[in-house]
């Protein structure tokens, strides 16, 4: 998972970088010590950051941090790659009729004597309720938002979601959900969408035909990827 993890955070330009587990420690959002930490603050832990300097040793199967303090944050991947080896699991077993979910991360398989799962996906401003609900057979779906770990400070919502480039929670929009085949992937560009503008999110997805996305930025703004077909 950390090598995967590494060889996204090469892809995005380090937008989604695992490394930034210092800074997602100094802002501890959802935590009872969360703050707004000061620039100060900030600037010291910034020699910490970055995932070229994490080294990977697969002979011994060791991951070595070249500066003492660096700390791996795992949370934009790992409960995707477990989804996904768990809807292996299931597969390489002949059980092809299933609904894995994770919290925010949903696999199924082929729909069980019906044509399609359904899935809701929450509304940020409503968490009680969904705002569309999508038709899925053998794909994940994977929502990233600022409505399950969040913190207020004086009346500003600061989500637990870091941008490793400006060190501050990202606040382009209230949630982004990714559908895909794969549960790993989505788990990883639904965080990099997250942190992204949504015009230039909307530029990823649409040059890549393995994923669509739905943004919510309010309740009267909410922005499809062009071939989003599964409403």
């Amino acid at each position: 998972v950390v090598k995967k993890g590494i060889e996204y955070s090469k892809l995005s330009n380090g937008l989604f970088d695992i490394s930034v587990g210092p800074i997602v420690k100094l802002w501890s959002i959802g935590l009872p010590e969360a703050k707004v930490p000061t620039q100060e603050e900030i600037h010291e832990r910034l020699p910490l950051i970055g995932y070229n300097d994490i080294e990977l040793n697969d002979t011994d199967r060791t991951i070595y941090l070249k500066r003492k303090g660096m700390i791996i944050d795992l949370g934009g991947i790992a409960k995707g790659y477990v989804t996904e080896l768990v809807g292996n699991y299931l597969e390489d077993n002949n059980i092809n009729n299933y609904i894995i979910n994770a919290g925010g991360n949903v696999k199924v398989g082929k729909a069980y004597n019906k044509e399609y799962y359904v899935v809701g996906i929450t509304d940020p401003d409503n968490t009680s309720n969904i705002f569309t609900k999508v038709n899925v057979n053998n794909l994940s779906v994977v929502t990233s938002g600022n409505y399950q770990r969040y913190c207020d400070i004086d009346n500003i919502r600061y989500s637990h979601i870091i941008n490793p480039i400006t060190k501050n929670p990202s606040n382009y929009m209230k949630s982004v959900t990714v559908i895909t085949k794969s549960s790993l992937l989505a788990d990883i560009y639904s965080t990099y969408l997250y942190l992204l503008p949504v015009d230039k999110g909307l530029e990823v997805v649409n040059n890549n035909s393995d994923i669509e996305a739905i943004w919510y930025i309010d309740k009267d703004n909410i922005v499809r990827s062009d071939n989003f077909n599964y409403e």
